[in-house]
């Protein structure tokens, strides 16, 4: 048995196949990624990894097992799957997760391939578990697999609380131990016991408020494009393919970045803080739906036209489209006077969190700081833009400086 003291949950012991598999490669790199990818350019707290986060999964884990009353071999696959969740992503979190999946067909939580033959299986099949299996509740298959990878998961519980400490935002504050303790399985369900439904609704609240202020915020947005667009230059190179590039961890990509000649600009900047500046930051309204749902190659195809015509060069125009605004978390279920209820049916106030998604939501152009105004006023044309939107102007009117200054 061994204790670790942790910053969000204070003193995390680990036991058991976890203890095992604490020290496998798999899970010490987690030490070498950042938990919020590139936020730390805003936040310069936010350096906690991916390491932590998965400590604090598998203690929620626990404290959730002992309080639903599941234990032995069961019990035993949850925590080690808890402590591996995050095992298949690529380096800075999220950032480039879905190129990864467009090269290689995987996204983090697909790790099947990963536990197949590595010490990582040593040790669960040491521990009589099979990797298949926990690579399944992983993914979220079966009624267990909800704890690690669902609505109410567990996961969630444990980075909203992190994000908001390491950060120093306090939106991200929930009362994870109700969460956790309030959790019970009806039909096979995942649901929250009687009285939570406000409980859940916090997990929703904190969710709306973190996103623009940390997940979203145009800082972290600009770097992770920046991040993205330089990754996929490096995979267009001979040296690296995807399946290298998801095993590597931040400080790997870094040098990778800054040893290729065409993506070397890029780590520079991304290493000093020399980001690009929005040329463009449109609402929802003022953009046409052929933009919102364009696919990756036809927002390339879009990019290129800009450049053109501003006259820049390609590699000075990044576009930001968001996916369409959703709330997984909406289909959580209740239990209200003995019947379980969609949260979102229940609550008026998921109804109003999904409006405030929208209002959220922002298509970005990014350029070169002396780029922008000919960026902006070509975006504009180029992809059919509201131009009497007030969000769509005002970055290239004065108005940029002030809003950078919230960096």
């Amino acid at each position: 048995m061994t204790t670790i003291k942790d910053s969000v949950h204070d003193h995390i012991t680990v036991e058991g196949v976890a203890r095992d598999l604490l020290d496998t490669p798999a899970v010490q790199r987690l030490r070498h990624i950042k938990q919020l990818g590139t936020a730390r350019l805003v936040y310069p707290s936010a350096n906690h990894t991916r390491f932590e986060h998965s400590l604090g999964v598998y203690h929620l884990a626990c404290e959730a097992l002992d309080s639903i009353g599941i234990g032995g071999r069961q019990a035993e696959r949850v925590r080690a799957a808890a402590l591996l969740h995050d095992v298949g992503h690529s380096p800075y979190s999220h950032t480039v997760e879905d190129l990864v999946h467009r090269r290689t067909g995987n996204y983090h939580d697909d790790v099947a391939d990963l536990l197949a033959d590595s010490p990582v299986a040593d040790v669960l099949r040491d521990h009589d578990l099979d990797p298949d299996a926990i690579a399944g509740l992983i993914a979220g298959d079966g009624e267990l697999g909800q704890l690690v990878s669902g609505e109410l998961d567990v996961d969630r519980m444990d980075y909203l609380v992190r994000d908001a400490h390491h950060t120093g935002v306090p939106y991200g504050t929930i009362d994870h131990e109700r969460l956790v303790h309030g959790l019970t399985f009806l039909d096979g369900e995942l649901v929250l016991e009687e009285g939570n439904v406000q409980t859940a609704e916090s997990l929703l609240v904190a969710r709306a408020l973190m996103n623009p202020t940390v997940y979203r915020h145009h800082v972290t947005r600009i770097s992770k494009s920046m991040v993205q667009r330089a990754s996929e230059r490096l995979l267009d190179a001979p040296d690296v393919d995807a399946e290298q590039l998801r095993r590597m961890d931040d400080h790997d990509l870094l040098v990778a970045l800054r040893t290729n000649a065409d993506t070397a600009e890029y780590a520079r900047r991304l290493s000093e803080r020399d980001l690009y500046k929005r040329a463009v930051w449109a609402e929802m309204d003022d953009v046409p739906d052929a933009v919102i749902d364009a696919d990756h190659e036809a927002v390339r195809e879009y990019e290129r036209d800009v450049a053109t015509d501003a006259g820049v060069d390609p590699d000075h125009v990044i576009l930001d489209v968001p996916g369409r605004p959703n709330m997984t978390e909406s289909s959580s279920r209740v239990i209200v006077n003995g019947e379980v209820r969609p949260l979102a049916r229940q609550s008026t106030l998921v109804r109003a969190l999904q409006q405030v998604q929208r209002d959220q939501w922002r298509l970005g152009v990014y350029a070169p700081d002396d780029a922008t105004d000919a960026v902006g006023a070509a975006a504009e044309r180029v992809l059919g833009l509201d131009t009497d939107g007030a969000l769509v102007s005002t970055v290239r009117t004065g108005v940029r400086t002030t809003l950078d200054d919230f960096e």
